[in-house]
Protein backbone atom coordinates (compact mmCIF):
# COMPACT_ATOMS: atom_id res chain seq x y z
CA UNK A 1 0.00 0.00 0.00
CA UNK A 2 3.05 2.39 1.02
CA UNK A 3 4.74 1.79 -1.97
CA UNK A 4 1.76 2.19 -4.38
CA UNK A 5 0.60 5.31 -2.72
CA UNK A 6 3.94 6.55 -2.84
CA UNK A 7 4.48 5.39 -6.75
CA UNK A 8 1.45 7.86 -7.28
CA UNK A 9 2.02 10.75 -5.02
CA UNK A 10 6.01 11.24 -5.24
CA UNK A 11 6.47 12.29 -8.31
CA UNK A 12 3.65 15.73 -7.76
CA UNK A 13 5.50 15.79 -4.43
CA UNK A 14 8.91 16.38 -5.73
CA UNK A 15 7.87 18.36 -8.82
CA UNK A 16 5.66 20.79 -6.04
CA UNK A 17 9.32 20.72 -3.82
CA UNK A 18 11.32 21.91 -6.67
CA UNK A 19 8.75 24.49 -7.69
CA UNK A 20 8.61 25.82 -4.10
CA UNK A 21 12.57 26.04 -3.81
CA UNK A 22 12.68 27.53 -7.11
CA UNK A 23 10.38 30.07 -5.84
CA UNK A 24 12.17 31.07 -2.92
CA UNK A 25 15.67 31.13 -4.92
CA UNK A 26 14.23 33.77 -7.20
CA UNK A 27 12.54 36.27 -4.59
CA UNK A 28 15.64 35.80 -2.88
CA UNK A 29 17.84 36.60 -5.66
CA UNK A 30 16.08 39.02 -7.24
CA UNK A 31 15.41 41.05 -3.80
CA UNK A 32 11.70 41.40 -4.38
CA UNK A 33 10.00 43.17 -1.95
CA UNK A 34 7.27 41.39 0.33
CA UNK A 35 4.85 43.17 -1.24
CA UNK A 36 5.18 42.28 -4.62
CA UNK A 37 5.98 38.76 -4.16
CA UNK A 38 7.21 37.04 -0.93
CA UNK A 39 9.02 34.33 -0.34
CA UNK A 40 7.19 30.82 1.03
CA UNK A 41 9.66 31.01 3.86
CA UNK A 42 7.64 34.39 5.00
CA UNK A 43 4.25 33.02 3.92
CA UNK A 44 4.75 29.78 6.39
CA UNK A 45 6.19 32.34 8.75
CA UNK A 46 3.09 34.72 8.17
CA UNK A 47 0.53 31.73 8.43
CA UNK A 48 2.03 30.80 12.01
CA UNK A 49 2.22 34.40 13.12
CA UNK A 50 -1.52 34.79 12.12
CA UNK A 51 -2.74 31.29 13.02
CA UNK A 52 -5.42 32.61 15.86
CA UNK A 53 -7.61 34.83 12.75
CA UNK A 54 -6.55 33.03 10.03
CA UNK A 55 -7.77 29.67 11.15
CA UNK A 56 -11.04 30.97 12.72
CA UNK A 57 -11.76 32.58 9.50
CA UNK A 58 -11.04 29.22 8.02
CA UNK A 59 -13.48 27.39 10.05
CA UNK A 60 -16.52 29.75 9.23
CA UNK A 61 -15.60 28.87 5.75
CA UNK A 62 -15.14 25.38 6.21
CA UNK A 63 -18.68 25.50 8.35
CA UNK A 64 -20.63 26.86 5.59
CA UNK A 65 -18.86 24.85 3.09
CA UNK A 66 -19.96 21.41 4.92
CA UNK A 67 -23.53 22.47 5.92
CA UNK A 68 -24.05 23.72 2.26
CA UNK A 69 -22.80 20.54 0.97
CA UNK A 70 -24.66 18.43 3.22
CA UNK A 71 -28.28 20.24 1.99
CA UNK A 72 -26.77 19.31 -1.56
CA UNK A 73 -26.35 15.57 -0.80
CA UNK A 74 -29.67 15.51 0.72
CA UNK A 75 -31.41 17.37 -2.12
CA UNK A 76 -29.23 16.36 -5.30
CA UNK A 77 -29.83 12.87 -4.26
CA UNK A 78 -33.39 12.92 -3.00
CA UNK A 79 -34.13 14.65 -7.01
CA UNK A 80 -32.16 12.13 -8.64
CA UNK A 81 -34.13 8.97 -7.30
CA UNK A 82 -37.33 10.84 -7.79
CA UNK A 83 -35.67 11.69 -11.41
CA UNK A 84 -35.13 7.93 -11.83
CA UNK A 85 -39.03 7.11 -10.90
CA UNK A 86 -40.55 9.74 -12.63
CA UNK A 87 -39.58 11.01 -16.39
CA UNK A 88 -41.42 13.48 -16.58
CA UNK A 89 -40.54 14.95 -12.84
CA UNK A 90 -37.21 14.88 -14.65
CA UNK A 91 -37.94 16.72 -17.94
CA UNK A 92 -39.85 19.72 -16.20
CA UNK A 93 -37.36 20.33 -12.76
CA UNK A 94 -34.12 19.67 -14.55
CA UNK A 95 -34.00 23.09 -16.37
CA UNK A 96 -33.71 24.91 -13.72
CA UNK A 97 -31.24 22.87 -12.19
CA UNK A 98 -29.10 23.53 -15.47
CA UNK A 99 -30.14 27.49 -14.99
CA UNK A 100 -28.82 27.26 -11.42
CA UNK A 101 -25.49 25.64 -12.44
CA UNK A 102 -24.53 27.73 -15.61
CA UNK A 103 -25.64 31.73 -14.09
CA UNK A 104 -22.13 33.07 -12.27
CA UNK A 105 -22.36 32.59 -8.64
CA UNK A 106 -21.18 35.90 -7.94
CA UNK A 107 -23.60 37.61 -9.95
CA UNK A 108 -26.37 36.04 -7.55
CA UNK A 109 -24.64 36.07 -4.46
CA UNK A 110 -25.45 40.39 -4.44
CA UNK A 111 -29.04 39.47 -5.34
CA UNK A 112 -29.78 36.98 -2.74
CA UNK A 113 -27.71 39.33 -0.16
CA UNK A 114 -30.59 41.38 -0.43
CA UNK A 115 -33.52 39.27 0.29
CA UNK A 116 -31.53 36.95 2.81
CA UNK A 117 -29.28 37.55 5.65
CA UNK A 118 -25.41 37.87 4.84
CA UNK A 119 -25.12 33.85 6.51
CA UNK A 120 -28.08 32.81 4.69
CA UNK A 121 -26.87 34.23 1.12
CA UNK A 122 -23.47 32.57 1.72
CA UNK A 123 -24.99 29.37 2.60
CA UNK A 124 -27.38 29.37 -0.62
CA UNK A 125 -24.61 30.26 -3.00
CA UNK A 126 -22.58 27.53 -1.98
CA UNK A 127 -25.19 24.97 -2.07
CA UNK A 128 -26.63 25.96 -5.52
CA UNK A 129 -22.91 25.23 -7.05
CA UNK A 130 -22.65 21.76 -4.81
CA UNK A 131 -26.49 20.90 -6.01
CA UNK A 132 -25.96 20.38 -9.95
CA UNK A 133 -22.96 18.48 -10.02
CA UNK A 134 -24.32 15.28 -7.00
CA UNK A 135 -27.98 15.21 -8.77
CA UNK A 136 -26.23 15.07 -12.50
CA UNK A 137 -24.00 12.30 -11.40
CA UNK A 138 -26.30 10.54 -9.49
CA UNK A 139 -28.90 10.81 -12.02
CA UNK A 140 -26.94 9.46 -14.55
CA UNK A 141 -25.66 6.61 -12.31
CA UNK A 142 -29.80 5.76 -11.72
CA UNK A 143 -30.03 5.61 -15.79
CA UNK A 144 -26.90 3.34 -16.48
CA UNK A 145 -28.11 0.94 -14.81
CA UNK A 146 -27.30 -2.48 -16.76
CA UNK A 147 -30.38 -3.60 -18.96
CA UNK A 148 -29.99 -7.07 -18.69
CA UNK A 149 -29.90 -6.84 -14.75
CA UNK A 150 -33.08 -4.80 -14.92
CA UNK A 151 -34.85 -7.42 -17.10
CA UNK A 152 -33.61 -10.01 -14.73
CA UNK A 153 -35.57 -8.50 -11.53
CA UNK A 154 -38.24 -7.74 -13.96
CA UNK A 155 -38.85 -11.85 -14.85
CA UNK A 156 -38.02 -12.72 -10.82
CA UNK A 157 -41.07 -10.39 -9.95
CA UNK A 158 -39.54 -7.63 -8.35
CA UNK A 159 -41.05 -4.26 -7.13
CA UNK A 160 -39.98 -0.44 -8.41
CA UNK A 161 -38.83 -0.05 -4.58
CA UNK A 162 -36.66 -3.92 -4.32
CA UNK A 163 -34.85 -2.54 -7.94
CA UNK A 164 -34.19 0.53 -7.07
CA UNK A 165 -32.92 -0.51 -3.39
CA UNK A 166 -31.26 -3.65 -4.69
CA UNK A 167 -29.71 -2.88 -7.92
CA UNK A 168 -30.17 0.59 -9.21
CA UNK A 169 -28.67 2.63 -5.80
CA UNK A 170 -25.77 0.55 -5.33
CA UNK A 171 -25.24 0.35 -9.38
CA UNK A 172 -25.07 4.23 -8.94
CA UNK A 173 -22.28 4.84 -5.84
CA UNK A 174 -19.52 5.29 -7.95
CA UNK A 175 -21.29 8.21 -9.65
CA UNK A 176 -22.30 9.23 -6.74
CA UNK A 177 -19.17 9.26 -5.47
CA UNK A 178 -17.82 11.09 -8.72
CA UNK A 179 -20.03 13.76 -8.10
CA UNK A 180 -19.69 14.41 -4.86
CA UNK A 181 -15.70 15.10 -4.98
CA UNK A 182 -16.58 17.17 -7.49
CA UNK A 183 -19.55 19.12 -5.79
CA UNK A 184 -17.65 19.35 -2.55
CA UNK A 185 -15.04 21.59 -4.36
CA UNK A 186 -17.44 23.36 -5.87
CA UNK A 187 -19.26 23.88 -2.73
CA UNK A 188 -15.30 25.70 -0.99
CA UNK A 189 -15.40 27.66 -4.25
CA UNK A 190 -19.17 29.04 -3.91
CA UNK A 191 -18.79 29.81 0.01
CA UNK A 192 -15.58 32.01 -0.99
CA UNK A 193 -17.22 33.35 -3.85
CA UNK A 194 -20.16 34.72 -1.77
CA UNK A 195 -18.17 35.41 0.78
CA UNK A 196 -15.90 37.84 -1.51
CA UNK A 197 -19.63 39.41 -2.00
CA UNK A 198 -21.01 39.61 1.14
CA UNK A 199 -17.84 41.05 2.55
CA UNK A 200 -17.95 41.97 6.44
CA UNK A 201 -22.05 42.40 6.43
CA UNK A 202 -22.07 39.21 8.84
CA UNK A 203 -20.62 39.16 12.36
CA UNK A 204 -18.41 36.29 11.28
CA UNK A 205 -15.76 36.76 8.22
CA UNK A 206 -14.75 33.85 6.04
CA UNK A 207 -11.24 33.66 4.38
CA UNK A 208 -12.29 35.46 1.42
CA UNK A 209 -12.96 38.70 3.47
CA UNK A 210 -9.25 38.09 5.21
CA UNK A 211 -7.76 38.35 1.98
CA UNK A 212 -9.54 41.30 0.80
CA UNK A 213 -8.99 43.03 4.06
CA UNK A 214 -4.83 42.24 3.71
CA UNK A 215 -5.11 43.40 -0.03
CA UNK A 216 -6.38 46.67 1.30
CA UNK A 217 -3.42 46.49 3.24
CA UNK A 218 -1.14 45.44 1.05
CA UNK A 219 -0.57 42.74 3.80
CA UNK A 220 0.73 40.27 0.49
CA UNK A 221 2.20 37.53 2.53
CA UNK A 222 -0.87 37.17 4.80
CA UNK A 223 -3.04 36.81 1.50
CA UNK A 224 -1.25 34.76 0.50
CA UNK A 225 -1.24 32.57 3.81
CA UNK A 226 -5.05 33.28 3.46
CA UNK A 227 -4.96 31.64 0.08
CA UNK A 228 -2.66 28.45 0.96
CA UNK A 229 -5.66 27.78 3.85
CA UNK A 230 -8.23 27.41 1.35
CA UNK A 231 -6.11 25.78 -0.67
CA UNK A 232 -4.76 22.49 2.07
CA UNK A 233 -8.93 22.85 2.76
CA UNK A 234 -9.80 21.58 -0.58
CA UNK A 235 -7.35 19.35 -1.18
CA UNK A 236 -8.36 17.76 2.27
CA UNK A 237 -11.38 17.65 1.51
CA UNK A 238 -10.95 15.72 -1.93
CA UNK A 239 -8.92 13.29 -0.56
CA UNK A 240 -11.07 12.54 2.48
CA UNK A 241 -13.66 11.73 -0.01
CA UNK A 242 -11.59 9.60 -2.32
CA UNK A 243 -10.81 7.95 0.64
CA UNK A 244 -14.36 7.48 1.56
CA UNK A 245 -15.20 6.23 -2.05
CA UNK A 246 -12.02 3.57 -1.61
CA UNK A 247 -13.67 1.95 1.39
CA UNK A 248 -17.00 1.97 -0.10
CA UNK A 249 -16.26 0.43 -3.45
CA UNK A 250 -12.72 -1.06 -3.14
CA UNK A 251 -13.98 -4.70 -3.18
CA UNK A 252 -16.51 -4.56 -6.12
CA UNK A 253 -15.78 -1.24 -8.85
CA UNK A 254 -12.39 -0.15 -10.11
CA UNK A 255 -12.92 3.54 -9.19
CA UNK A 256 -12.53 2.44 -5.57
CA UNK A 257 -8.65 1.50 -6.62
CA UNK A 258 -5.79 3.49 -4.78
Amino acid sequence: MIGRLSARYGPPAAAFAVFLLAWEAVVRLARLPPYVLPAPSLVATTLIADRATLFASLWVTLRTTFAALGLAIVGGSLLAILFSQWKWLERALLPFAVVLQVTPIIAIAPLLLIYLPAWGAVLSCAFFVAFFPILANFSLGLASTDRNLLDLFALYGASRRQTLVMLRLPAALPYFFAGLRIGAGLALIGAVAAELAAGASGQETGLAFRIVEAGYRLDIPRMFAALVLISLAGIAIYFSLSALAHLVLRHWHESGGV
